[in-house]
C-alpha cells in the first residue's frame, strides 16, 4: 500500500530478453456460491495491496474507487510451497455478483489452488466481518466495498514491492513493478500473448543501481538491489518470518536494506498470513489523528498495538485495509 503525494513522471523500461515458455491455456471457473463470505476481484487487486497483477486493457489502478468489475487481469506466479511446485501464468476474471458470481480463469495449468491461495478464497469472510468492530469508519468501508479480501502475495515480490512503496501513489508503485518484470524478468510467451515474471532474486541481485534508477527506481534503487542479493546468497529469506510470531516476525523483515516497521508489516500482511498487522501509512495515521488520538503512542510499537487493539486484534489488518481503500477512494 502506497504513500501520498506522489513523485514526478517516469519513464518506462525495456523490454525483457527473449520468451521461454510457449504453449496454450486451460480453462476453468470458481464459483464464488462454494466460497464462504463474499468476493470482488477488482477491489482485492486494485486496493494498493498487491502489484503483481495487471489489467489486460492497461487501465491498472486508473480508478480510485475500484470495485465491482468484469475485467481481465493477469500474473505470473512461482512455486508455491504446499500449493504448486511451478510456475504458472494465468489470468481472471469475475462474472456476476460477490456472493453468487464465479471467476472464471486460463492458465498454463489448472489454476483453482493457486487462485484460492492468492486471492485468500479459503478464509471465512464471513466470520471475519463478525469480529470488526462496531466503528463508523469501518462500518462504512465494509459497506462500500463488499466482497474485498486481504491478497496472500509470494514473499520476495511483495518486500520488493514494497520497497519502492515509500512516498508513491499507488499508481507508481504498480508501474515501478511492472517495469522491473519487463527489464529484468523472464517473458513467457503463452497463447500469443507475453506474460512478464517477476525477477528472481538473482536476476534483481545482478541488476545495476544505474539500471535500478533508469527505472525511475530513485533512491529506492540500491536497496531494491542490496535486498534481491542478501536473498539470492542466501543470507536471509522474506519468508523465513511466516514461521515466527508476528512482532518478531516485523522485527526480523527489518533486517533487508530499505525495510522499516511499515514496509514489514506491509509484508506480513499482504503474504505472511499475520492478519493482525497494520502498517501505519499515511491514511491510517490520519485515521488515528482525526477519530483515535488515544492511540497515538508516540513510538511506531506502542501505536500499531493501540491501533491493532481498537481495529478488532486478530483480523485488525483486515480492516486496515477496508478503511485504506474506502479513505484514499474519497470516502469519510
Amino acid at each position: 500500500m502506497g504513500s501520498e503525494p506522489p513523485e514526478p513522471g517516469a519513464d518506462d523500461g525495456a523490454t525483457s530478453a527473449a520468451a521461454i515458455d510457449g504453449g496454450s491455456l486451460e480453462r476453468g471457473t470458481i464459483d464464488l456460491a462454494d466460497v464462504v463470505g463474499p468476493f470482488d476481484l477488482q477491489s482485492t487487486l486494485e486496493s494498493g495491496q498487491t502489484y503483481l497483477w495487471d489489467r489486460a486493457d492497461g487501465a491498472m489502478y486508473d480508478d480510485l474507487g475500484a470495485h465491482g468489475g468484469e475485467r481481465w487481469y493477469r500474473t505470473v506466479v512461482p512455486p508455491i510451497d504446499g500449493v504448486s511446485g511451478e510456475r504458472i501464468a494465468a489470468r481472471v476474471r469475475q462474472v456476476g455478483g460477490v456472493e453468487d458470481g464465479v471467476l472464471e480463469w486460463e492458465a498454463t495449468t489448472d489454476a483453482t489452488s493457486v487462485l484460492t491461495h492468492l486471492l485468500r478464497l479459503d478464509d471465512d469472510l464471513e466470520s471475519i466481518l463478525a469480529a470488526t468492530p462496531d466503528l463508523p469508519v469501518v462500518e462504512r468501508a465494509i459497506e462500500a466495498y463488499p466482497g474485498m479480501r486481504l491478497v496472500r502475495d509470494p514473499p520476495f515480490p511483495c518486500l520488493i514491492s514494497f520497497i519502492c512503496s515509500a512516498q508513491m501513489r499507488v499508481s507508481r508503485i504498480h508501474g515501478m513493478q511492472r517495469r522491473l518484470a519487463a527489464t529484468y524478468g523472464d517473458a513467457l510467451e503463452v497463447a500469443g500473448e507475453t506474460y512478464h515474471a517477476f525477477p528472481r532474486p538473482d536476476q534483481l541481485a545482478a541488476a545495476s543501481e544505474e539500471g535500478l534508477r533508469d527505472l525511475s527506481l530513485g533512491y529506492r534503487a540500491p536497496y531494491v538491489e542490496r535486498t534481491a542479493r542478501m536473498v539470492a546468497e542466501g543470507e536471509a529469506h522474506p519468508r523465513d518470518a511466516a514461521t515466527l510470531a508476528y512482532e518478531p516476525a516485523r522485527e526480523h523483515l527489518t533486517r533487508f536494506v530499505g525495510v522499516g516497521d511499515k514496509v514489514a508489516d506491509c509484508v506480513c500482511l499482504f503474504s505472511l498470513d499475520h492478519l493482525e498487522a497494520v502498517p501505519l501509512d499515511t491514511w491510517i495515521r490520519s485515521v488515528i489523528a482525526d477519530r483515535f488520538p488515544e492511540c497515538d503512542r508516540g513510538t511506531y510499537d506502542g501505536t500499531s498495538r493501540a491501533i491493532r487493539d481498537r481495529f478488532g486484534g486478530e483480523y485488525a489488518g483486515y480492516v486496515q485495509t477496508y478503511v485504506f481503500h474506502h479513505l484514499r477512494s474519497g470516502g469519510e
